[in-house]
C-alpha cells in the first residue's frame, strides 16, 4: 500500500484503538491527525527526535497494545492490572470489546462497550453461597463465629429432625405384654465333661393374673414403696433418664427404671444389655405405655412380670411360693412382705441369695426393716390409716421353700451363677431371665465321691435322735481345687436345697480355721525372717519354747500385756512342758506357743501378706485380732474354697491361681448365640519362692507321717496336710493336698435361729472333736476315690533353707511317750464307741491328769467373722461381719489365747 494511502495511527487518547491499547485520555470516535501532538514533523520524526521526547514512530496496533499494557502494569509483560478487561488497565478501565468503560465512557471512567472478565461491574453483588460459613465479609477468627440466624436456624432444624425421629420411633415400638416374660429360656449348666448338670428358670412357675386378682393392699404397698406418684405421672421420669444416660456415658453404674411404668417395660426385655440404643427404645415404649395403657393395667403388668425369688415370676407364682395361697387371698402383712422382696430377691429373700452378703440371716434382717418401712410409708402416702397400721400382725413367716435342685446341685449352680454375675457385672436376678449356657469346672465323679464320703461319716458318727442336744445342726463343708489351674472340681455345701439347707458350707462363713493357719506363719518366717536374725530367712529346724502358758514378748523383748495389764501368757492344748522344740516339731504336734511367738517375731502383717498372696481374702482376716498375738493361731475365717486353693499354692511350688468355677458362657437371644468374654483361665502368680513352698510341704508331710494328721498316713500316695481345731470345739478342719488335688474339709455346729457357732463337745458321743478326727477321715475317704485313675506325682525335694535360730533344745520326751492331742481315737466311720468315750478318754466332768493330753479341751479363738468371698469360683465380695474381739483381748495381747486357751491343731 502506498504511503499516502496508509491510515494514520489513531490518537492514544481515545477511540477503539485507544481502548484496546488501554491508554488513558480523551476519547473520540476517530483518531486525531498526526500533527495533533504539536510536533513539526508529525509522524516522520527521526529517532533522535523520539529520544528527545517526541512521539515514537508508528509500529502497528499490536505494538501499541503491548506498549499500553506495559505502561499500565508498570512494566509487566503478560498480566494486566486487576480490574482490567482484555484491553483495559486498572484505573483506566478502558473499553474494548469486553472491557469496562474508561473515563469519559458510558460507565464510570469511560465509554467502553463490554464487561471485562476480571471484575464485576461496580454496584453489582457477588455470587452467594448456600451456607455462608465460614462467613464472608469477616476477617480472622470472626469468620468462624456463626451469626444468630445461623444458630437459630440450626437449632430449629435439629429440633425438627429430632421430633421426626421421635415420631417414627414412637410409631414403630410395640406395647409390652407381661406374658412375654414367660417365654424366657432356661439357664443350662454343664459338668466339666460337657454333659448337662442342671437347667433352671424357663417357663416354670410363671403365671399372669388380672388386676381384679391382685388385692388393694398389694397394689398400694408397691405404689407407696416404689412410685408414690404413679397414678398421676406420665410414666417416665426425665431426670432419672438423664442421670442414667450421663452415668452410662461416663462409664459409671447403670440405673434401672425409676417409675413403675419403666420397670414394667424393663421387665419385659429379655435383653438387659446396658446400651444407649436399648435405653432409648425402652424410653419410647415407656412413653407409649404411659399414654395408651390404663394405670391399673400397667401396675398389673409390672406385678405379673417381676421376679420375686424362689424361681417365681409374677404375683400369683410368688404368692404360692412364699405363702401357699392364691394372690387374691394375700393379707396386708403378706402383701408388704412381697413388696419388700421386690426390692431385690437376692438381698431381700429370707432364703438367702448368691454372694457373701446375701445370707439368710442378713436378708431376713433387711426384709424385716423394709417391711416395717412399707407399712409406715402407706400411712405417709395416705392409703392406710394409722389405726389399721397399728393393728398390723407380726412379720409373716413364709412356708418352707421347695426346690428341684437336689443334693449338691443347688450349691454348684449357685457357685457358678455367682461367678458369672460377678464377671459380667450384672445383678444375680438378671441371670434368671434365662438364655445362658454355663460350662463349669465341676467334675461329676469327684462331686459324688465327696458327697459319698460325708454321708458315710455322718451315718456312722451322728445320731440326732439318740443325742439331740449334741448331734443336731452339725454341718459339714468341703471343697477341692486343682492346684495347677485353680479350677474348683468338687464341693460339699450341705444336705441340699431339697432338704431346706440353702447355705453353702463350702463357702463357710464365721468358721475360724484354727491351726491350719500355722503354715502361713512358718512360711512368712522362711521368706522374711525375724527380728532375731535381722530379717534373714529362718529354718524349720529353728528352736522355740513350747511350754504351756508361755509369756509372749514383743519385738523389743518386752512382755506383751493382757487386758488386765499383766504379762500375756499363751496357753497350749495341754500343760505339758515341751521346752525348746523345733518349728518342725511344733507343727507336727500343733503346739501353740512357738507359733504365737514366731508370729510376733516375724510381724503379723508379714503373715497376713503371705496369706493374701496365696489367695486368702483380706476380708476374711479376723478384724478383732489383727494386732493380737493369737492372730497366728487361726482366728480368721476363710472359706473352704479359699483354704483348698491357698494350700494348693504349697503343692504348686509357690505358684498361685485364683479359684474359678466357669470356663465358658454362651448367651442365646433371638436365635443368635454369643460366647461372652471374661471367662479365661486365671493367670499364674508367684506367691512365694519355690523352695519356701517345698519346705512347707516337707513339714506338712511330717504332720501326716508322725503328727496330728496320722489318720491319713496310710492313704497310699504322697500327701501333706494340717489339722485345725478351735475354742470349745466349735470348728474342726483338715486341709491337705497332693500335687494333683488340694482339698479342705470343715466340721462345725450352728444355732439355726441365730446362726452362731455352738460347741461340739459331746457330739457323736465323744468329749471333743479335733481336726485329725472326723474331718481327716472325710478327707481320706474322698481323696481315695478322687485320685482313682491318677498316677500320683512325688513332691519336689526341699532344699535347706534359712538360719537355725534358738538355743539347743532341752531333753524332751519322744513322740511315742505321749499321745497327740489331735490323735485321739475318735470313732471312725465304722461306728461310734458304745461307751461314748473312745480309747479311754474321760467323759466330760471327769478329773484330768495334768499331763493327759487327751483330757484337755482346745484353746481359744473368736466365734465370728464372715468370709465375704470375692472370687471363690463364684462368691462375691460384700459387707463383712467383723468378729467381736474375744474375751481378754487387746491391741497387744492375744485375746483368744493367754489364760483362756487358744486354737490348736
Amino acid at each position: 500500500m502506498s504511503e499516502h494511502r496508509r491510515k494514520p495511527p489513531q490518537s492514544q487518547g481515545g477511540g477503539r484503538a485507544a481502548v484496546r491499547r488501554g491508554v488513558t485520555g480523551s476519547s473520540g470516535r476517530r483518531a486525531a491527525p498526526r500533527d495533533a501532538t504539536g510536533s513539526a514533523s508529525g509522524s516522520y520524526e527521526s529517532p533522535d527526535s523520539f529520544a528527545a521526547g517526541g512521539e515514537p514512530p508508528y509500529e502497528g496496533r499490536a505494538a501499541a497494545r503491548r506498549a499500553a499494557q506495559r505502561s499500565a502494569s508498570g512494566g509487566g509483560r503478560r498480566r494486566a492490572a486487576e480490574g482490567a478487561g482484555r484491553g483495559g488497565a486498572a484505573g483506566a478501565a478502558g473499553g474494548g470489546r469486553r472491557g469496562g468503560g474508561g473515563p469519559g465512557g458510558p460507565g464510570p471512567g469511560g465509554p467502553g462497550r463490554g464487561r471485562g472478565r476480571g471484575a464485576e461491574p461496580p454496584g453489582r453483588p457477588g455470587k452467594r453461597r448456600l451456607i455462608d460459613y465460614p462467613r464472608s465479609g469477616k476477617a480472622g477468627w470472626r469468620k468462624f463465629v456463626p451469626s444468630w440466624k445461623q444458630v437459630t436456624g440450626t437449632f430449629i432444624g435439629f429440633c425438627g429432625l429430632l421430633m421426626a425421629a421421635a415420631g417414627i420411633a414412637y410409631a414403630m415400638v410395640g406395647m409390652p405384654k407381661a406374658q412375654d416374660v414367660a417365654s424366657a429360656q432356661t439357664n443350662v449348666f454343664y459338668w466339666s465333661d460337657g454333659t448337662q448338670m442342671a437347667a433352671t428358670g424357663g417357663e416354670k412357675n410363671r403365671q399372669v393374673v388380672g388386676i381384679d386378682r391382685i388385692p388393694p393392699d398389694m397394689r398400694w404397698s408397691v405404689v407407696s414403696a416404689e412410685n408414690a406418684t404413679f397414678y398421676n405421672d406420665k410414666g417416665v421420669d426425665p431426670m432419672g433418664i438423664a442421670r442414667a444416660v450421663v452415668n452410662m456415658a461416663k462409664g459409671g453404674e447403670t440405673q434401672g427404671g425409676s417409675t413403675i411404668t419403666q420397670q414394667f417395660v424393663k421387665n419385659t426385655y429379655l435383653d438387659q444389655s446396658q446400651t444407649l440404643t436399648r435405653k432409648a427404645r425402652e424410653l419410647f415404649i415407656s412413653i407409649k405405655v404411659g399414654a395408651e395403657m390404663e394405670k391399673d393395667d400397667v401396675l398389673a403388668g409390672y406385678l405379673n412380670s417381676a421376679y420375686y425369688g424362689r424361681n417365681a415370676y409374677g404375683i400369683q407364682a410368688a404368692s404360692q411360693a412364699y405363702f401357699g395361697k392364691d394372690s387374691e387371698k394375700l393379707s396386708m402383712e403378706e402383701s408388704a412382705f412381697l413388696a419388700g422382696v421386690l426390692k431385690g430377691p437376692n438381698l431381700y429373700s429370707p432364703d438367702g441369695g448368691v454372694g457373701a452378703n446375701a445370707t439368710a440371716k442378713a436378708n431376713t434382717k433387711r426384709l424385716k426393716a423394709r417391711w416395717e418401712w412399707i407399712l409406715d410409708r402407706r400411712v405417709e402416702t395416705g392409703n392406710l390409716t394409722q389405726a389399721k397400721r397399728d393393728k398390723a400382725g407380726p412379720f409373716p413367716k413364709p412356708i418352707k421353700q421347695k426346690s428341684t435342685l437336689a443334693g449338691q446341685t443347688g450349691y454348684l449352680v449357685d457357685t457358678a451363677k455367682d461367678y458369672v454375675a460377678t464377671k459380667l457385672k450384672i445383678p444375680a436376678e438378671e441371670l434368671e431371665k434365662g438364655g445362658y449356657r454355663i460350662y463349669t469346672t465341676f467334675d461329676k465323679n469327684k462331686v459324688k465321691e465327696m458327697e459319698k464320703a460325708v454321708q458315710r461319716t455322718k451315718k456312722a458318727f451322728l445320731d440326732d435322735k439318740k443325742r439331740p442336744k449334741t448331734d443336731k445342726n452339725v454341718q459339714f463343708g468341703g471343697a477341692s481345687v486343682d492346684p495347677k489351674s485353680g479350677a474348683i472340681v468338687a464341693l460339699y455345701g450341705g444336705n441340699g436345697f431339697d432338704e431346706g439347707h440353702y447355705t453353702n458350707n463350702a463357702n463357710t462363713r464365721g468358721v475360724p480355721v484354727g491351726s491350719t493357719w500355722k503354715p502361713y506363719v512358718l512360711a512368712a518366717a522362711m521368706q522374711d525372717g525375724t527380728v532375731k536374725n535381722d530379717g534373714q530367712a529362718i529354718s524349720p529346724e529353728s528352736l522355740y519354747n513350747g511350754n504351756d502358758q508361755l509369756i509372749i514378748n514383743d519385738q523389743n523383748g518386752d512382755p506383751i500385756k493382757d487386758a488386765q495389764g499383766q504379762p500375756f501368757r499363751q496357753k497350749n492344748e495341754s500343760d505339758r512342758m515341751w521346752g525348746k522344740v523345733t518349728l518342725r516339731k511344733a507343727m507336727e504336734q500343733s503346739i501353740n506357743t512357738p507359733f504365737v511367738q514366731l508370729g510376733i517375731d516375724v510381724g503379723l502383717s508379714k503373715t497376713r501378706d503371705l496369706a493374701a498372696n496365696t489367695g486368702i481374702l483380706e476380708e476374711s482376716f479376723d478384724k478383732g485380732n489383727l494386732g493380737n498375738a493369737s492372730f497366728s493361731l487361726g482366728t480368721s475365717t476363710p472359706s473352704a474354697i479359699r483354704m483348698a486353693d491357698s494350700y494348693g499354692t504349697f503343692a504348686n511350688e509357690g505358684a498361685h491361681f485364683e479359684p474359678y468355677s466357669v470356663t465358658k458362657v454362651v448367651k442365646s437371644e433371638n436365635d443368635q448365640q454369643e460366647v461372652l468374654p471374661g471367662f479365661e483361665k486365671p493367670k499364674r502368680k508367684s506367691a512365694m519362692d519355690a523352695n519356701v513352698a517345698n519346705n512347707i510341704t516337707d513339714v506338712l508331710q511330717n504332720v501326716v507321717k508322725n503328727g496330728t494328721g496320722k489318720k491319713v498316713a496310710d492313704i497310699g500316695f504322697p500327701v501333706a496336710g494340717k489339722t485345725g481345731t478351735t475354742d470349745k470345739n466349735k470348728s474342726a478342719w483338715f486341709v491337705g493336698y497332693t500335687r494333683e488335688l488340694s482339698t479342705a474339709v470343715t466340721l462345725f455346729r450352728t444355732d439355726p435361729k441365730e446362726g452362731e457357732l455352738l460347741s461340739m463337745n459331746g457330739t457323736g458321743g465323744v468329749p471333743s472333736i479335733h481336726g485329725g478326727d472326723i474331718p481327716a477321715q472325710i478327707w481320706k475317704d474322698y481323696m481315695e476315690g478322687a485320685m482313682k485313675g491318677v498316677t500320683p506325682e512325688a513332691f519336689p525335694a526341699a532344699e535347706e533353707i534359712g538360719d537355725i535360730v534358738g538355743e539347743a533344745p532341752s531333753p524332751s520326751p519322744s513322740p511315742t511317750e505321749t499321745a497327740d492331742p489331735e490323735d485321739s481315737a475318735t470313732p471312725t466311720p465304722t461306728g461310734p464307741n458304745p461307751s461314748g468315750s473312745p480309747s479311754g478318754e474321760p467323759s466330760p466332768g471327769e478329773t484330768c491328769d495334768p499331763f493327759d493330753l487327751k483330757c484337755k479341751e482346745n484353746g481359744g479363738t473368736t466365734d465370728g467373722g464372715t468370709d465375704t468371698g470375692g472370687a471363690d469360683g463364684g462368691t462375691t465380695g460384700g459387707e463383712t461381719t467383723t468378729p467381736e474381739p474375744p474375751s481378754g483381748g487387746n491391741g497387744n495381747g492375744g485375746g483368744g489365747g493367754g489364760w483362756f486357751g487358744g486354737p490348736t491343731g
